[in-house]
This record gives C-alpha cells, structure tokens and sequence, in this order.
C-alpha cells in the first residue's frame, strides 16, 4: 500500500495525488491519501492509524511525501523502517512554515484555519536528529523550486538515492515522468 501525505494547504485533489493514485489503481496497488488535518501533530496521528491498521494486518506501506508531507513521510519512515519517497521535501519545517504563522486556507477545500505558535512547536517534535537508513529513502527535487531550497533537501539527505533535476518548480513539474519509478520503489522491501 502506499500512503501519500500531501503538503501545506493541499490535498488529495492535488494534481500529485491524483495522478499518482490513477497509476497505482492501474497497477493494481491499494493507494491512500488521506485529508491531513492543518495540526501536525492530528496529521502525523492520521497517518499513524493507517500505518498501524495495514501493518497489523500483515500488509505493507510506503511513503510518498511531498514539501510538509516530504517532512512527515520522513519522520514517520525512521519510526517505522518505512520506504518513502520524498518529493520537494521541507527540510526544517518548523522554519521554512514559521513565515505562515496566522490564517491560512486550503487550496482546494477552501477550509479556513489558523497555523499557531503551537503547530510549530509540533513540527520541531517532529524533527528527525539523523537518518539512521537513508537507503530507504528517495529524494526527488527540482532545482527551480521557488519555496523551498533544494540544496538543503541534498544535504539532509545524504547517503539516499537522490534525484536532482534542472528547472521545474515547487509542485514537481515532472512528476507524471517518474510515477511508475516512484511505485516501484515503493513496492521495495525496505532494507
């Protein structure tokens, strides 16, 4: 199964989503996405329950994480000796998302919520102090995103495979290029 976590403000309308669920179906492969809810800490139990039913049930998961889901796919694959493929991942969330500290509104449910002081205080809970398998990671970043550096994704990921590619910008301009690369790695054992 593969469980993709959206990113900031994002969903499971994402053209990333939906693309990616589209290829999974057609090969046949369970794909989930659920609707993160704006707290960090409400997203990471969200995805911790799903985890936890499907590896209770004697099934697999993989991680695709793009940009805030990028950082949680990361939390959530060292906890777990998860595979994840980690698209424009924020690095350091709880900083690159300070500047958003205030009203914010989904990109496609139009849900209004505020992101506090709080939320990012679970973000830093989140922080994972060093990869101990970077092996069953893959980064994937386009060096034109203009929210995030990539450099920084490179650096914190060192030891993963790693994808740089010129261009692009935040949402991953390539991603219906890599889909079946992505599902496969996925489909991966983790080492």
């Amino acid at each position: 199964m593969i469980l993709y976590l959206h990113g900031f403000t994002s969903g499971p309308q994402s053209q990333k989503a939906r693309l990616l669920g589209a290829r999974a179906a057609e090969r046949g492969i369970e794909f989930v996405c659920p609707q993160l809810r704006h707290s960090p800490a409400a997203a990471i139990d969200a995805a911790e329950a799903i985890i936890s039913k499907i590896l209770g049930a004697g099934g697999t998961v993989a991680l695709v994480g793009s940009s805030l889901g990028g950082y949680y796919a990361t939390y959530l694959a060292e906890k777990h000796g998860l595979r994840a493929v980690l698209v424009n991942p924020a690095v350091v969330a709880h900083i690159s998302l300070e500047k958003f500290v205030g009203p914010q509104q989904n990109l496609y449910s139009g849900e209004r919520f505020d992101f506090t002081r709080e939320h990012i205080a679970e973000l830093r809970a989140l922080e994972v102090a060093r990869l101990s398998r970077p092996e069953n990671l893959w980064l994937l970043v386009e060096a034109g995103d203009e929210v995030l550096d990539y450099r920084q994704a490179v650096t914190r990921y060192a030891g993963a495979r790693q994808t740089v590619l010129a261009g692009g910008d935040h949402s991953f301009t390539r991603w219906a290029e890599v889909l079946d690369q992505v599902i496969d790695f996925a489909n991966e054992h983790p080492v």
